[in-house]
């Protein structure tokens, strides 16, 4: 939400530079925090890091996170005058948390971002572990960070491309289509493929940032400003409460897919195959709510009720 006070027409490329900042930050300071560990040790490290990180957004939200536009003298994305926002509805107040909720576009919204980012952690948190029997752990690291690198450059794509007046959902649907075919690839490699194994890789992290930050971007479009906040907030916590329970129902699924196996390895079609499924899922929860913030009941106000 620091984002949203300065950016309106642009904001998908500002949100996706934003997050990019976070990949890459994960990719630059892992190796300085083994560097510290190696050298000072895991609690000094923690405690000189958590130190840093404190500090640096203490000054930063001094500095520039507490200003808005209009305390600069200007609009958001710079303009000189209000351009034409990308957004479905005007500036109603805010509605009651019950009605938010209870409202199609929020209900098909919320669940195509929990169901979407569920499937999502529940392929990262094994997906090195299925790789390494035919990449071996270094090749499987380099996947890891090939995945990383396709989930910039897909986010980037996405940010700084998306039409003015794209339907977000469906741009988040076909994300999680590019994602299932990536299982179905998967699939096809039978765990000894590596050239497959690497192009699902490419096709499944091509949507990993966007997964994250295309929600905030369809709240935008479809909810009135006064409830995009709390449209954001509340689909953020269902899907933090959703996705914490995927890394053990995946590895229950790798049990399962691996039973009457003599050898005792997991059976990674029928993984990958209950991931592309779950994907098309949260695609179909986000076509369903297609308009929906547009077709909903009136309130005595004149205000959507959606």
């Amino acid at each position: 939400m620091m984002i949203s006070p300065w950016f309106d027409r642009r904001r998908p490329a500002a949100l996706s530079t934003a997050y990019n900042g976070a990949s890459v930050g994960g990719v630059l300071f892992s190796p300085l925090w083994i560097a510290l560990i190696a050298l000072i040790g895991f609690p000094a490290t923690a405690m000189i890091v958590g130190a840093v990180m404190a500090i640096t957004l203490w000054l930063l939200s001094d500095v520039f996170f507490s200003l808005t536009p209009e305390a600069v003298g200007t609009r958001p994305d710079g303009d000189a005058n209000m351009a034409v926002r990308p957004r479905a509805l005007p500036d109603y107040p805010a509605r009651p948390g019950r009605q938010l909720m209870a409202s199609r576009a929020f209900v098909t919204y919320a669940a195509g971002f929990a169901i979407g980012l569920f499937v999502q952690v529940g392929i990262i948190a094994h997906l090195i572990s299925l790789l390494v029997p035919a990449l071996g752990a270094q090749g499987a690291g380099f996947a890891a960070g090939l995945a990383t690198l396709c989930a910039i450059a897909g986010r980037t794509l996405v940010g700084w491309c998306l039409p003015a007046g794209a339907d977000r959902r469906v741009v988040a649907a076909a994300t999680y289509a590019v994602q299932a075919a990536g299982c179905m690839v998967f699939i096809m490699a039978g765990g000894q493929s590596v050239p497959l194994l690497l192009t699902g890789v490419v096709l499944f992290g091509l949507g990993i940032g966007n997964v994250t930050s295309l929600p905030p971007l369809i709240a935008q479009s479809e909810f009135a400003p006064a409830d995009v906040p709390r449209a954001i907030a509340l689909s953020t916590a269902i899907s933090q409460a959703t996705f914490a329970f995927a890394p053990a129902l995946f590895g229950m699924i790798r049990e399962w897919g691996s039973a009457g196996d003599a050898a005792g390895n997991p059976d990674v079609p029928v993984f990958f195959m209950v991931a592309a499924a779950v994907q098309l899922i949260a695609a179909f929860a986000y076509l369903l709510g297609r308009h929906s913030a547009r077709i909903g009941a009136v309130s005595d106000t004149g205000d959507p009720a959606a």
